[in-house]
């Protein structure tokens, strides 16, 4: 596969995966042409025009040439300088894929935070309500994030001409989908029930054997599950710990997540919301599998690295 051609199947399984209504996606992806096309030639010039084809900031290639082709992928959660060195050391990696955002896709980060804005309405919360709560959120994501020293590991690939490609959003998606799409299907009645349907997936399997499987931040076993929703697995990093109460009043009676501050575990007990966090690498392992499967199905070779759990669903011969 060429680079580009994996970088378009990562937007298109990303876009077909997202929470919220396809229609919306496409509506953000329209507001984006129309702003860029009111701009002055010297605005312009500073206008993302990545994001007028990929609703997703946090996604993208940061590195190489978009014609050339991939054999070989070295793949982890965390692509650092370490990884990036390690790729050049070993010499016959085509590519290197990161999960978490290096670069501007981490400058951006702030920027898919919106998404959650979307599936928060699209589970009872009114529109504008869950995008007041998120907006102090939000802006307190830019002003972290933009000291940051972005393009470290960027610049280290790009001196030792490695292509580089990020899989944020894209794969978050990805896993919210495959989970929500579990709960549909086995419709566990309670809490308990949820832990162990997580089980029976492999990467959240092997986690419990490395010591950090789907555990209990709120509520007990035998609680009943009540609404289950799948709001916490994408929209670029943890939300406001706010919503939880707008949630409680949206009938929501169990959340899982990848990953919860301990702000938001106090907050969601206050409003007795059960909390059952999936696991932050492991979910993230099965966002990026689902994504490495479908180039390893197009003859693409696969390198774990970096606290990927690598489980392939590509039936063997």
């Amino acid at each position: 596969m060429k680079l580009q051609e994996i970088y378009e199947l990562g937007l298109k399984l990303g876009i077909e995966n997202d929470l919220r209504d396809q229609k919306v996606v496409k509506a953000q992806l329209e507001k984006a042409k129309k702003q860029y096309e009111k701009l002055s030639k010297e605005e312009k010039e500073f206008f993302d025009t990545e994001t007028l084809e990929n609703p997703y900031a946090d996604s993208r290639i940061l590195t190489g040439d978009p014609k050339k082709q991939v054999k070989r992928v070295l793949a982890g959660i965390d692509i650092d300088e370490a990884e990036v060195l390690l790729a050049d050391r070993l010499g016959n990696i085509d590519l290197l894929i990161g999960h978490h955002p290096q670069g501007i896709t981490l400058a951006h980060l702030d920027d898919v935070m919106q998404i959650q804005s979307g599936i928060y309405a699209k589970y009872g919360v009114p529109i504008n309500i869950a995008e007041g709560v998120l907006s102090e959120r939000i802006g307190e994501i830019g002003r972290r994030l933009h000291p940051g020293n972005h393009e470290q590991a960027v610049d280290i690939a790009r001196i030792l001409k490695i292509p580089f490609m990020i899989a944020h959003t894209i794969c978050d998606n990805m896993v919210a989908t495959f989970v929500d799409n579990l709960i549909q299907k086995e419709k566990p009645q309670t809490v308990g029930e949820i832990l162990d349907l997580l089980l029976t997936v492999p990467e959240y399997k092997q986690a419990k054997k490395n010591g950090v499987g789907p555990m209990l931040f709120t509520g007990a076993p035998q609680n009943s599950a009540g609404k289950i929703v799948v709001t916490e697995f994408t929209g670029g990093t943890e939300g406001s710990h706010l919503m939880y109460e707008r949630m409680a009043h949206a009938g929501i009676g169990t959340i899982i997540s990848m990953h919860m501050s301990d702000a938001g575990r106090k907050e969601a007990q206050k409003h007795h919301i059960n909390m059952v966090i999936a696991g932050h690498m492991s979910s993230d392992s099965l966002g990026m599998n689902l994504l490495l499967d479908q180039l390893e199905k197009r003859g693409v070779e696969i390198v774990p690295i970096s606290g990927l759990i690598r489980v392939s669903r590509n039936k063997k011969k």
